[in-house]
């Protein structure tokens, strides 16, 4: 492995969530509209707005797949492995996803100085539950009390765990924003989707979320998008819903290479839309969505400049290049990423202990050894760094 001296900040670890993480914080009496535990067969299943839901094998995390094991699989499977039997090999649950003091001493052991942390279910459960909108606020303002209870916002000034931030009522949003600012965070999380909200589905952009994205830009704090169910239609070239990129063991290769659709409609509408014009301290980081699609909206972006004269007061790219910043999947072209963003702008993340990430998140650094140690600072460190903190 490739020797890195600065301190290293990876933008992407996450928790196993408690088995009381959804409902510690909740009233039972909004379980059936929320999320209850169900056991069928033997097994615990999360039930979600009245619903078993079979997007995590094992929503307990005990036993879990190892960390990085869909590495190579990711890489081009270059071993041609079959992936549903490298997820069958599960070991018990480590103290490390789920106690603050235990992460610290895996980080030390990993060589990782800080890191953002985000949820694993957290990032899958708004979905379901977009329909009702009012249950979606109460069920994420219950987690997010459990995530400050369980984690801490800045738990040793080395672990920042996100609260999770939903649109779906933009007065909740406002609401859980200022809580979050006052509580000590640094970073919030949303998933990239247009929100569904009581008067149906809304872009991010729309006028009355403008007090939200004031409330954040004023704060100084870095929104998160991060990847997570977003609720696209396959359009009828797959089955739909977040478990079937493998229906039955058998991959969906049209939903596998659609996995960036979201991120890309998510940061096209905020520039489209002129949102960095309304609020020009805002800054974003897209976080586990990939880099592939940044060349050919960069291409469209050019070209919309310039049909619609007048409409963007900056090139809608500088915009993008000033105000977004991208965590690549570990497998894409961190040169081409550097060479669309520039340095300032690509941050590091392992997605640990996710089955997709790193084994290790410093095994990155072998990918990156070739970068000037000016560049590598920036991406494994400085970068991210900045973003923890609001601009000066």
């Amino acid at each position: 492995m490739t020797v890195f001296d600065a301190p290293v900040f990876d933008c992407d670890n996450h928790y196993y969530e408690a088995l009381d993480a959804f409902t510690r914080h909740l009233d039972p009496a909004w379980g059936p509209r929320t999320i209850q535990w169900a056991e069928i067969d033997g097994r615990r299943y999360h039930v979600v707005a009245g619903r078993v839901s079979r997007a995590v094998v094992n929503p307990t995390f005990d036993p879990v797949a190892e960390p990085g094991v869909l590495r190579d699989y990711f890489r081009g499977n270059p071993n041609g492995d079959d992936p549903i039997e490298l997820l069958r090999a599960r070991t018990p649950i480590r103290a490390a996803y789920r106690d603050r003091d235990a992460r610290i001493d895996e980080m030390d052991a990993q060589g990782v100085d800080r890191a953002w942390l985000f949820p694993t279910l957290g990032m899958i459960y708004e979905d379901p539950l977009r329909d009702d909108p009012e249950a979606v606020c109460v069920l994420f303002e219950a987690f997010n009390r459990w995530v400050a209870e369980d984690w801490g916002f800045a738990y040793a000034d080395r672990i920042f765990a996100a609260p999770y931030l939903t649109l779906a009522d933009p007065r909740w949003a406002e609401r859980e924003a200022t809580w979050a600012v006052e509580s000590g965070a640094r970073v919030i999380v949303m998933r990239p989707a247009a929100p569904t909200t009581a008067a149906g589905r809304r872009p991010p952009t729309a006028p009355e979320f403008d007090r939200f994205w004031s409330l954040i830009e004023e704060a100084g704090i870095t929104v998160v998008v991060h990847a997570g169910d977003s609720g696209y239609s396959a359009n009828g070239y797959a089955d739909d819903g977040f478990t079937t990129n493998f229906s039955g063991g058998i991959p969906r290769p049209i939903k596998l290479l659609q996995t960036e659709r979201p991120i890309e409609d998510f940061l096209a509408s905020l520039i489209a839309d002129n949102l960095f014009v309304r609020h020009p301290r805002l800054r974003i980081a897209s976080v586990e969505n990939g880099s592939g699609f940044l060349r050919g909206l960069f291409h469209r972006l050019d070209a919309l400049g310039t049909k619609m004269q007048g409409w963007f007061s900056a090139d809608p790219v500088e915009t993008f290049r000033e105000h977004i910043w991208i965590n690549p999947f570990w497998e894409d072209d961190i040169d081409e990423v550097l060479e669309l963003m520039g340095s300032d702008r690509v941050i590091f993340g392992s997605d640990w202990p996710h089955i997709e990430g790193m084994p290790r998140p410093l095994d990155y650094l072998d990918d990156v050894a070739h970068l000037d140690a000016t560049t590598l600072t920036k991406v494994m460190s400085a970068n991210t760094s900045g973003l923890n903190a609001p601009p000066a």
